[in-house]
């Protein structure tokens, strides 16, 4: 009498179901990389920061027009003036951006968690809640807790101190000229320098910065 052997069942394991899908992701992501929005925003978000020195607020808002006309977006154009001056119609950068408060911020946070960090392995081996071993766990949250504590108060100070990349301008801008910071894609930099150029023969090219701050 012949045995019947029982057929196997092949399961449905995700395993297989990430070979069976690898081909169907791979063919959605070419399209997704194909859509020419994303590469806009791809390029939207690699900038460098262009500065220029402009002799009047007149100049400064033919600048700021000429600047939306070339599809420049009015918060990446900053401007800024001794503080007695006329600011209308311009677009003024912010406490980000002519003080020194982030780059205190990273430092005090890179410090207060070194601190905090080194007395934490001194609490964690010398004075161990439970126990008689270490308590590593201590020298992480403290190591937390320092660099928070080191980067709030390491920002109160960088926020009432002028931005160290905009020391080179403070005579100029005393003098009563305004400066001009845009933050432009990398494939236009030279498009616009050769713009506000040919249009701005008044305005002063003071050079370009590679990397635009995270933040700011």
């Amino acid at each position: 009498m012949p045995i019947e052997h029982p057929q196997r069942q092949v399961g449905f394991t995700p395993m297989v179901f990430a070979v069976l899908a690898a081909p169907v992701i791979k063919e959605y992501k070419k399209h997704i990389e194909s859509i020419p929005r994303l590469h806009f925003l791809k390029e939207d978000s690699m900038r460098r920061r262009v500065y220029w020195l402009l002799p009047n607020l007149a100049s400064a808002k033919r600048t700021m027009d000429d600047l939306l006309l070339a599809c420049i977006g009015e918060r990446h154009i900053h401007f800024v003036a001794r503080e007695d001056a006329d600011m209308t119609g311009l677009h003024s950068a912010n406490l980000l951006q002519t003080s020194d408060l982030i780059r205190a911020a990273q430092m005090g946070l890179v410090v207060g968690g070194a601190v905090g960090a080194l007395l934490g392995i001194v609490a964690a081996v010398y004075f161990p809640i439970v126990g008689d071993q270490p308590q590593w766990g201590i020298a992480a949250v403290l190591a937390m807790l320092g660099g928070a504590f080191g980067a709030w108060s390491a920002s109160m100070i960088g926020a009432s101190t002028p931005s160290h990349r905009l020391k080179r301008f403070e005579s100029a801008i005393e003098q009563g000229q305004i400066l001009l910071m845009v933050d432009v894609p990398r494939s236009r930099v030279d498009e616009i320098e050769a713009r506000l150029r040919a249009q701005h023969p008044e305005a002063r090219l003071e050079g370009v910065e590679p990397n635009i701050p995270a933040f700011p």
